[in-house]
């Protein structure tokens, strides 16, 4: 039997719906959990995705609360599996900036990994200075997704993240974006996000 337009169909009890899949990208700000609900009743990124769809979407992965920048929601769930997924290496950029100036040995450090426990080495991409600006801001591409790994490598070296903004994720930047605010993909951001 072919669905028709109006039909409800129903697998195991529950309804499926033929929803569009949709595509934004957020400027988060500070304060702000990436979940949907959160138990504690505090602010979250859907908060601020109020007004963007009647879709149900939802964050492609995480940011912490203080971690400002780039994230993505969709309620496509193959491409949110695909770019959560390690084996997928997905690039992400950071702009970090320290307590203190990194120094040259730490960034050779860095470079070559730091252990973190309980996961192993982690391996950076690349990081550097950012050019004309002070030697404690920092910049940083990273394709693993360990929980708070960038905040944990400069935490083992005894630096404090006092800023860490994701300038990039998966291509997408937050150019045009402001903090807070967000908007839809363009049809060649999605194409470019499923031919990774």
């Amino acid at each position: 039997y072919k669905v028709q337009p109006g039909d409800e169909v129903r697998f195991d009890g529950n309804k499926i719906s033929s929803e569009k899949n949709v595509y934004f990208v957020l400027n988060k700000p500070k304060g702000f959990i990436s979940t949907a609900k959160d138990e504690k009743d505090r602010q979250t990124v859907m908060d601020l995705m109020s007004t963007a769809t009647t879709a149900r979407i939802f964050p492609v992965g995480r940011l912490d609360r203080q971690t400002t920048g780039v994230l993505l929601f969709t309620n496509d769930g193959y491409l949110t599996k695909k770019l959560t997924h390690p084996s997928h290496d997905i690039k992400k950029i950071y702009h970090v900036t320290l307590d203190k100036k990194l120094t040259a040995n730490d960034l050779a450090d860095i470079k070559k990994g730091i252990r973190l426990i309980p996961e192993g080495i982690a391996m950076i991409d690349t990081i550097s200075y950012i050019e004309n600006r002070p030697k404690n801001e920092i910049g940083l591409e990273i394709h693993i997704g360990w929980n708070r790994v960038v905040r944990r490598i400069f935490e083992k070296l005894d630096y404090k993240v006092e800023a860490l903004d994701r300038v990039s994720f998966a291509g997408l930047t937050k150019k045009t974006v402001g903090r807070g605010d967000f908007r839809p993909l363009t049809e060649m951001e999605v194409n470019f996000l499923k031919m990774m």
